[in-house]
């Protein structure tokens, strides 16, 4: 039901956001800070006030990897309050929730967002392909889960104007040929790169830059499982130069978990 705001007009409730839980912390004994991730406003600091009691409604909604609709505390300021207050959520659906390999991927990329996307920055494109990633990597095999990866940290780049255009050599602007080799640099975009390990053909490219461009996510993963193997260490490099970062958290507890396993296995 619309309410009078103090100018007698009436106003509208808060509209609903479509979310997913990026991270929670600790802010009272009962309460928690929310990092979200919202299709209409991007990253979000939100207050859950009383979410961590044993009978509170939100409690059992506020988890990570599935889709929720948010609504929030209208306040007088509400677009630039650095942390605003959870007044109601609901459950969306969405994949069900990872485990093994699956929950380290779905937190990698949690990761990524949480340090690549600057806050109240909004990217609808992004938030989908995130949707999109998500049941892949919950039910697939390493096989889907790998291109939907791949998949995923292109569309940040691109989204976050780091990417340069897959479809020109970046120093000249000249476009890329089918027939020819390429290598993606860091530092300065896409090079001829005939003789290099993880040398991507250019059709390859141009159907990485051609999926990007159409915002279709099965041709997108596609094209990323053709140019597997170079495509994972060529993005890695080209995150942690963005990143300003030579490990990611996750990627270094995955390692560390490995490590024991591969241990474990030789005793």
């Amino acid at each position: 039901m619309a309410r009078l705001s103090r100018s007698g007009q009436r106003r509208s409730p808060p509209a609903a956001l479509a979310a997913y839980v990026l991270h929670r912390y600790d802010w009272s004994e009962s309460s928690l800070i929310l990092d979200l991730f919202t299709r209409e406003r991007g990253r979000l600091a939100v207050a859950a006030k009383g979410a961590k009691r044993p009978y509170s409604q939100l409690r059992g909604a506020l988890l990570p990897f599935q889709r929720l609709n948010v609504s929030l505390a209208r306040s007088v300021d509400e677009h630039s309050a650095e942390v605003q207050v959870l007044r109601g959520v609901e459950w969306a659906g969405g994949a069900p929730m990872p485990g093994g390999a699956a929950l380290f991927a779905g937190f990698y990329l949690n990761e990524l967002l949480l340090k690549l996307l600057a806050r109240q920055d909004p990217h609808p494109a992004l938030f989908d392909a995130y949707a999109q990633a998500l049941p892949v990597i919950a039910t697939a095999g390493e096989g889907a889960a790998q291109p939907a990866l791949r998949a995923f940290e292109l569309t940040l780049l691109r989204e976050t104007g780091v990417l340069p255009d897959l479809g020109r050599v970046t120093p000249t602007l000249q476009p890329v040929q089918p027939q020819q080799r390429y290598v993606l640099r860091p530092d300065s975009g896409v090079n001829l790169g005939a003789g290099d390990e993880l040398a991507i053909d250019g059709r390859q490219l141009l159907a990485l830059q051609a999926a990007l461009d159409a915002a279709d996510g099965d041709a997108l993963r596609a094209a990323c499982g053709a140019a597997r193997s170079p495509l994972r260490a060529t993005l890695r490099a080209l995150l942690h130069y963005h990143l300003d970062s030579p490990t990611l958290r996750t990627r270094q507890v995955m390692a560390d978990v490995q490590r024991l396993m591969d241990r474990t296995s030789h005793r």
